[in-house]
């Protein structure tokens, strides 16, 4: 299996047909869908096939992995026209990316590993990628997350009302930028 990067003991590779399994694990126990997904939204084999195996967008699905271990998930892709628009950079031409993660094994949370991940895919977006400008939208509620971001110098940009649903609820999300 391809990997997208190293650093330290953290390793991010190209999501594998070998890694359903994982998905299904993590996108069905209620501790992860607190915070990804949602409690009402669990995944079996079929749902994890669709959404994460059978999208035809430009997004880069990943694994985490934490000493050889899968222990998340990470998606990246650059912006296209309709979110530039919605989160206000219609007007520029800069390649921003957004991202999406989770840790799915909870034995890892609240240890600094989602921050080790957040530094090292912001290093290999700017680096690699050339991306001026990372982007992403958690839910206003989820501070943990939120502190999270703030440490790898992400910052609120705008409150999106009613953004994302969740738990049957639309949810307020942070715009949240990080710009080197």
């Amino acid at each position: 299996m391809m990997n997208v990067y190293e650093s330290n003991e953290i390793t991010v590779r190209f999501l594998d047909t070998e890694d359903e399994q994982h998905l299904v694990k993590w996108l069905s126990a209620p501790e992860v869908l607190q915070y990804y997904e949602g409690r009402d939204r669990p995944h079996d084999l079929e749902q994890v096939r669709e959404h994460f195996y059978n999208q035809k967008d430009g997004a880069t699905r990943c694994i985490v992995e934490y000493g050889g271990h899968p222990i998340g998930y990470i998606q990246f892709y650059e912006l296209e026209e309709e979110e530039r628009t919605e989160y206000g950079y219609g007007d520029t031409d800069e390649i921003i990316y957004g991202t999406d993660q989770f840790i799915g094994e909870v034995e890892y949370w609240n240890k600094g590993i989602g921050t080790q991940l957040m530094q090292s895919m912001l290093a290999y977006l700017i680096n690699e990628k050339q991306a001026r400008k990372v982007v992403m939208d958690p839910q206003s509620w989820n501070l943990r997350a939120i502190s999270c971001y703030e440490k790898c110098g992400f910052q609120k940009i705008k409150l999106l009302e009613k953004h994302e649903q969740h738990e049957g609820k639309m949810r307020d999300c942070w715009l949240m930028e990080y710009a080197p």
